[in-house]
């Protein structure tokens, strides 16, 4: 039997983005941090320790899960090797010149043979409309509930509904990025081209990293954000 190809978009729980928030097909809502690194094995013993200690304290003071990711991929040149570009054709001296198209030369064939991964880090913080009942902590719900709101429910109260969830999950937003700061951490919540660029990125690892405001203008607003960011199919 043949393989049926699948639409990769009813595998995407993504519902929308928008006020820097990812919206869930459940009505769950989704923030995501950057956050920048720290080389712990470049740290003293007591350094590392304090951080340890500080971290622990981070992640005790949360009743509610986080998720943690690394996102690895291939660095993205382009950007560099057209300023060497500019460079080189605005320089009058010849040496200068052929010194620039030399260095623009290695850096290409250097990257292209030897391909140079950046690495970022990211905080995921989470709001359920619904959460376990009985006094259970909020560290015992899934990162993905399974709560879905009735499709049925006015546009009115669905945009109150978001609001008043939107407004508990900046707080727990400003709680996770106070915990980090004490770590010594810097974060930044993501805005709604910078989720699409990640999610893109995520979801086509093959293809040329796409990066800025390019990847939403390209699809048009009117698209969903599915059909932006996943490949065209997969087969079953």
């Amino acid at each position: 039997m043949a393989k049926e190809s699948q639409p990769t978009q009813k595998f995407i729980d993504i519902q929308s983005v928008r006020e820097n928030t990812l919206i869930l097909k459940n009505g769950s809502l989704r923030k995501i941090l950057m956050v920048s690194g720290v080389n712990f094995d470049l740290k003293s013993e007591e350094e590392q320790g304090l951080i340890t200690y500080a971290y622990q304290n981070f992640l005790n003071s949360l009743d509610f899960s986080v998720q943690v990711f690394l996102h690895s991929r291939r660095l993205n040149i382009e950007d560099y090797l057209k300023k060497l570009d500019t460079r080189q054709s605005e320089e009058e001296n010849d040496l200068l010149k052929t010194q620039i198209a030399g260095y623009r030369e290695f850096v290409a064939s250097f990257v292209g043979q030897n391909p140079i991964m950046s690495k970022t880090f990211f905080v995921v913080v989470p709001l359920d409309p619904i959460q376990i009942p009985g006094g259970a902590s909020g560290i015992a719900t899934k990162l993905f509930g399974a709560f879905k709101k009735s499709s049925a429910q006015p546009a009115q109260d669905q945009e109150k509904d978001f609001q008043h969830n939107l407004l508990q999950l900046n707080q727990r937003v400003d709680r996770v990025m106070n915990g980090l700061t004490g770590i010594g951490l810097q974060a930044a919540v993501l805005d709604d081209s910078t989720i699409i660029e990640l999610f893109y990125n995520l979801y086509n690892p093959e293809s040329v990293e796409k990066r800025g405001l390019a990847i939403a203008k390209e699809s048009g607003r009117e698209r969903a954000i599915t059909d932006i960011i996943a490949p065209p199919a997969m087969e079953m």
